[in-house]
C-alpha cells in the first residue's frame, strides 16, 4: 500500500487561500475516484474538491472554518501501490467544476447544521477496494446536531421537500445520503411523531459560523462599526407606476420580459444620481478619499440558498427599462444557482435591498461598505389617501434609504430621496430628459 497526499488545487480567480466550509469524508472512509472530499469558499463562491484516486482516508488537514493555502496538504489517502508516499501536485488536479451553491451550509433563512469535528486519526483497517454499496436499511434518527453526509444537490432537494436529513439513512460510503435514499424516504413518509404530553426540550445545538455566513457577519460588522448611518423613510404613491407597469406587461416578449418594480427604481436612481454624483461613490475612509463614479453599478441584495449576496448590474446608466430587467433576471438566476462569477458579485457603487411582500412599513438598511448609500424597498399596500376633497384608495410604498453621514449631508440625502419620489410618482418622466 502507498500513501497519496491530495493538495488543495488552484481553484482560479488568482487567490492564494480558501476557507474550508464542508468535509464530505472523515478518517477511515473509502473514497472512489471523483468522489467529493471537501468544499472550500473563495470570496463568495463555493467550490467542491473531488478525489483524483481511490483509497482510504488516513488524515484530514483542517477543520471547518480554517483557511487553507493553495497547494497545501488537504487529505492523505492509503492507495494501492508499492508503499511509496506520493503527492498530488496542485497544478495537476483536474479542472475544478464551476462554483455551486451550498444550500444548507450557510443560509440565514434556514437553520445551519452544526459542523462535525474532525475525528481522531485512528480507524479500523479496511480493504483498499471500495466495498459494494449495501441496500438502504432502516436506522434510528440521528441525534440533534449530528451532521448527515450528503451532496449539495441532495441537501437542496431535501430542503425543498421539507425533509430533515438527520432522519434519512444513507446507503453510500460512510453513510452518505444519496438521491435514491432521499426519494425512498419521501415515498414512505417520515416517522409519525410520538404522542403524549408536552415535553421540555433541553438540547442546545452549536452552529459554527463559517463560509458565506461568516463573510456576511464580517461585512455587516464592518459597515456598522465604521459608518454612521442616517436613514430617511419616505412615502411614495406608486399607483400611476403600477398602472404603467401593468400596461407594459400585457404583451411580454423575449426582448421585453415582464417588469417588476425594480427596473423602474433603477432607472429613477440613474436619473437622480446623475444630478448628485456624490451619492454614487465609494469612501476609502483609511485614505480619506471619496471616489465618485460616472458609471452607475447597482448591487441588488439577493437571498439565495447559501445566504445573502449582492450581484451587480453594471452600467445601469447604459441600459433601458427592459435592459435592466433582463440583466437583473440573469444575475438573480446565476446568484441563486451558485454560478455567479466574482466579477458579477463585486464592483457595485450603490445598492438596492428589497424584501418584496415580506417588507415591513419601514426598514433601516445597512450600507454595503465602502458605498455611501443604499435604497430599501418596503412592501406595497393600498391605503386611503386624502386628495383634498375625499379619501381615495392609492397604492402606497415606503422607501427606506440609508446614507454615510460622514460624506453625505442630511440635506443632500433628502434631495436625493425626494427626487426618487418625484420620478416614481410621475413615471412618464423616467422616459424623457428634464
Amino acid at each position: 500500500m502507498a500513501e497519496r497526499i491530495i493538495k488543495l488545487p488552484d481553484v482560479g480567480e488568482g487567490i492564494a487561500e480558501a476557507e474550508l466550509v464542508e468535509w464530505h469524508v472523515k478518517v477511515g472512509d473509502i473514497v472512489r475516484e471523483d468522489d467529493l472530499i471537501a468544499a472550500v469558499m473563495t470570496d463568495k463562491a463555493t467550490v467542491e474538491i473531488p478525489s483524483p484516486v481511490e483509497g482510504e482516508v488516513t488524515w484530514v488537514g483542517a477543520e471547518i472554518g480554517d483557511t487553507v493555502a493553495i497547494g497545501s496538504a488537504l487529505v492523505k489517502l492509503k492507495v494501492a501501490g508499492d508503499g511509496t508516499a506520493t503527492e498530488e501536485p496542485a497544478e495537476a488536479e483536474a479542472p475544478v467544476e464551476p462554483p455551486r451553491a451550498k444550500p444548507a451550509a450557510t443560509a440565514p433563512t434556514a437553520p445551519v447544521t452544526a459542523s462535525e469535528p474532525a475525528p481522531k486519526q485512528i480507524s479500523t483497517p479496511k480493504p483498499a477496494a471500495a466495498p459494494a454499496r449495501p441496500a438502504p436499511v432502516a436506522a434510528p434518527r440521528r441525534a440533534a446536531g449530528e451532521k448527515p453526509l450528503a451532496s449539495p444537490a441532495v441537501r437542496l432537494k431535501a430542503r425543498e421537500a421539507g425533509v430533515d436529513l438527520r432522519q434519512v439513512q444513507g446507503s453510500g460510503p460512510a453513510g452518505r445520503i444519496t438521491h435514491e435514499d432521499l426519494d425512498a424516504f419521501i415515498q414512505r413518509g417520515p416517522e409519525a411523531p410520538a404522542k403524549g404530553e408536552l415535553v421540555a426540550k433541553t438540547a442546545v445545538t452549536e452552529v459554527k459560523v463559517v463560509g458565506l455566513r461568516r463573510r456576511i457577519a464580517e461585512k455587516m460588522a464592518l459597515s456598522k462599526s465604521r459608518i454612521p448611518h442616517i436613514t430617511i423613510v419616505e412615502e411614495v404613491d406608486v399607483s400611476a407606476l403600477e398602472d404603467l407597469r401593468a400596461a407594459l406587461n400585457k404583451k411580454p416578449t423575449a426582448e421585453r420580459p415582464k417588469l417588476t418594480l425594480l427596473p423602474f427604481l433603477m432607472r429613477a436612481m440613474v436619473k437622480a444620481l446623475a444630478e448628485q454624483p456624490n451619492i454614487n461613490a465609494l469612501y476609502d475612509d483609511e485614505a480619506g478619499i471619496v471616489r465618485q463614479h460616472a458609471g452607475i453599478d447597482i448591487g441588488i441584495a439577493t437571498q439565495t440558498p447559501s445566504g445573502l449576496i449582492v450581484p451587480v448590474v453594471k452600467h445601469a446608466e447604459a441600459r433601458d427599462l427592459w435592459g435592466c430587467a433582463l440583466e437583473l433576471s440573469r444575475l438573480a438566476e446565476r446568484a441563486r444557482d451558485g454560478t455567479a462569477t466574482r466579477d458579477e458579485l463585486t464592483g457595485s457603487t450603490i445598492t438596492i435591498t428589497s424584501l418584496g411582500a415580506l417588507g415591513g412599513i419601514a426598514t433601516t438598511p445597512v450600507i454595503n461598505h465602502p458605498e455611501v448609500a443604499i435604497v430599501g424597498v418596503n412592501k406595497m399596500v393600498v391605503r386611503p389617501v386624502w386628495d383634498g376633497a375625499t379619501f381615495v384608495p392609492r397604492k402606497m410604498m415606503n422607501l427606506s434609504s440609508s446614507f454615510d453621514h460622514r460624506v453625505v449631508d442630511g440635506w443632500d440625502a433628502a434631495v436625493f430621496v425626494q427626487r426618487l419620489k418625484q420620478l416614481l410618482e410621475t413615471p412618464a418622466t423616467l422616459f424623457v430628459d428634464l
